[in-house]
């Protein structure tokens, strides 16, 4: 079952002769339960993709569905609850509270919801992320990556249908990058987990279940990894 579909997507900024084509008709799914990784230079037009992906941004034509929903046929607001509720969001630079714990930080998009967290879930996510011991620190307190960690497990507690990673490793060192990767993948595993992660690194992106390119706009799908 295909749980994301692009169908068509192009977005241009500017008019006339200004004008900037960042995507061009892209065109992919993704099924339930795929690790895709999106490579490409700067300026290629990931970033821009990913944000079309997980509706912070609009498409200048066609469509994205997640999970049989037309995200972008939904009024704002009902967008806005639907994007909290079914993707989840890793960034580079972590963008945790730095007033909140570990664990307050794990638990924050509940919260928001004004939703009561599963506290057998959570229990198993600390564990999985190796954050047991840390579950009282602040983000100062950590390194950077067990705040990437903090930072997974942030995106995993609702349950999300899909989860959007940019550049996820950018802030990390070889040993911590190699950890975040393995975490991802065994999230994908563990919870048949769908994720989209962009990196710029092919060595990266050959840990995923598959790889998009994108270059000058246009995406090529170069298939499955080889195991």
């Amino acid at each position: 079952m295909d749980l994301l579909q692009v169908r068509n997507v192009s977005k241009t900024y500017g008019s006339g002769e200004a004008a900037v084509h960042a995507l061009k008709r892209v065109c992919f799914t993704v099924p339930k339960g795929e690790f895709v990784a999106v490579v490409g230079e700067s300026g290629s037009g990931k970033s821009t993709l990913l944000n079309i992906i997980g509706a912070l941004d609009t498409p200048t034509s066609g469509r994205v569905f997640l999970d049989g929903q037309d995200i972008f046929s939904m009024k704002e607001r009902n967008l806005t609850v639907f994007r909290r509720r079914n993707i989840g969001f890793i960034f580079q630079s972590f963008n945790l509270v730095p007033e909140l714990t570990v664990e307050q930080n794990l638990v924050f998009p509940l919260l928001l919801d004004h939703q009561k967290p599963d506290r057998r879930y959570l229990e198993e996510l600390l564990t999985v992320l190796g954050l047991k011991e840390r579950r009282r620190h602040l983000p100062s307190q950590l390194s950077g990556g067990q705040q990437q960690r903090v930072a997974i497990g942030r995106a995993l507690i609702t349950r999300p249908a899909l989860i959007l990673a940019d550049e996820p490793t950018g802030n990390l060192d070889t040993r911590n990058t190699s950890e975040v990767i393995t975490l991802l993948k065994e999230a994908s595993r563990l919870y048949e987990q769908t994720i989209v992660m962009i990196t710029h690194s092919r060595s990266i992106a050959q840990s995923a279940d598959r790889i998009l390119q994108v270059s000058d706009g246009v995406v090529t799908d170069f298939g499955r990894c080889r195991e």
